[in-house]
């Protein structure tokens, strides 16, 4: 029976061809022109408020899109592309956002002249591939032939649009100190730099020209678990453990006693096994123990009669890098192969001093001068949780654009030379194609 005899209907509207390019083109170009203003060392930065009132002040494209509330799909879109530049390249996100919308807009206008969309796609993706090996031959150049000199420029272009671009000598040389810091040699013999191996701490307080490297060391904001640790251990060496240290208990055993004399003993054997675990580990010398979990207080009064630093809920993140920077072994549990209970002195890690500090209004542990460092922190420092975020952020960036110079050894002029280079160069090619993609 025809839907129209049965009184069906689906409801709803559907819209197809030029209307709804149109209506993606203008949610692009809208969310376009937000971010428009932040590009370039004139941007403004933006004050974000959320639903609870958050504030976020910011220059980075990608945040500003993360925290604008986006429902229009073709949009969402924009708003993946941003915050893939984020995590592929690092820096760039407002301007893969404003290429791309220029894109859509001219692309449409093209449609509107009664060019198949194919076409366009295929054009587009012939002045991609052109521009990609004209950029390779004719503007590429090798960072090895610019001299030292060259990261740090680097770093001053990527910071020079954020707020922070005021301290930029300090800041590029931070940033270039921290990523020759993290070199490693690879399997394949390539040389990587890999930013997650850069710890960023805040603390606020002070001006933000008093911000520093942790140079060969590493910085974590925990405290000491106890009053009565050492603040100083040096030499070190540390111990880092992924399970609670607290007081031994019988688990699953139903025990009668008789005589209340026999209840004693069992605590005192539960204390006994609980001080022999924390012997096994101070007897190869540890006199510094980082556990990703608790400890309570009774292990405690322990490691302070053996002078021995502890720091209790350090993040699994931290306590790898901590591995990495000191060579210590990172141990699940103290069990051996033989059943019984044993800590090997070859997992310790080693380095000079390792320091309990306040910084600010913050307590921060040092781990400084250790041997294999491949980790290094930067200490951020500023007026107000808003602007040491944004110093974060915009110290990221800059990482992750020195870190992908250093990484390809190639750099291109700045400035937009690039950009007109490919334009006068991509006007030329255009005439070369005589189909309908020269357009």
């Amino acid at each position: 029976m025809p839907a129209h005899e049965t009184g069906l209907s689906i409801v709803g509207d559907r819209e197809s061809g030029q209307d709804v390019r149109s209506a993606n083109v203008t949610a692009v170009v809208t969310l376009a022109n937000i971010l428009k203003t932040s590009l370039g060392p004139q941007g403004l930065d933006k004050m974000v408020v959320d639903d609870i009132g958050d504030v976020t002040i910011t220059n980075d494209g990608a945040t500003i899109m993360q925290k604008l509330e986006i429902q229009h799909p073709a949009a969402k879109v924009l708003v993946e592309l941003a915050q893939l530049q984020d995590r592929e390249v690092g820096d760039g996100t407002t301007s893969v956002v404003i290429i791309a919308a220029e894109l859509l807009k001219r692309a449409n206008e093209l449609v509107k002249s009664h060019i198949h969309p194919t076409n366009v796609i295929a054009g587009y993706r012939m002045a991609m591939k052109e521009s990609v090996k004209f950029i390779q031959a004719k503007m590429g150049m090798k960072t090895t032939e610019l001299g030292d000199n060259i990261l740090a420029q680097v770093a001053t272009t990527s910071l020079s649009s954020k707020f922070i671009g005021a301290e930029n000598e300090l800041f590029s040389k931070l940033v270039v100190d921290a990523i020759k810091s993290v070199r490693i040699q690879n399997v394949e013999g390539k040389i990587k730099y890999p930013v997650n191996q850069i710890n960023v701490i805040k603390s606020h307080g002070k001006s933000s020209s008093e911000s520093m490297l942790i140079e060969n060391g590493y910085a974590i904001q925990m405290m000491r678990v106890a009053q009565g640790c050492p603040t100083h251990v040096s030499p070190a060496k540390i111990a880092l453990l992924d399970f609670d240290v607290k007081k031994y208990t019988m688990r699953q055993a139903e025990i009668l006693v008789q005589d209340p004399d026999e209840l004693e003993k069992i605590r005192q054997k539960e204390m006994d096994i609980t001080r022999d675990r924390l012997n096994a580990i101070l007897k190869t010398g540890a006199n510094v123990i980082v556990t990703s979990k608790g400890m309570d207080d009774m292990s405690v009064k322990y490691l302070v009669e053996a002078g021995c630093l502890g720091v209790r809920r350090v993040d699994k993140s931290d306590l790898k890098r901590i591995a990495k920077v000191t060579g210590a072994r990172i141990q699940l549990t103290l069990a051996d192969l033989d059943g019984g209970e044993s800590f090997d002195e070859a997992s310790l890690g080693h380095c000079d001093v390792v320091e309990e500090q306040r910084v600010g209004d913050n307590d921060f542990i040092f781990f400084k001068g250790a041997v294999e460092s491949r980790a290094s922190t930067l200490l951020l420092r500023g007026a107000n949780e808003y602007l040491l975020e944004e110093s974060e952020r915009s110290v990221h960036d800059a990482l992750m654009a020195v870190s992908k110079t250093a990484e390809s050894q190639y750099i291109v002029p700045g400035g937009g030379a690039v950009e007109t280079a490919l334009s006068l160069h991509l006007e030329d090619f255009a005439t070369t194609v005589d189909s309908k993609e020269q357009l």
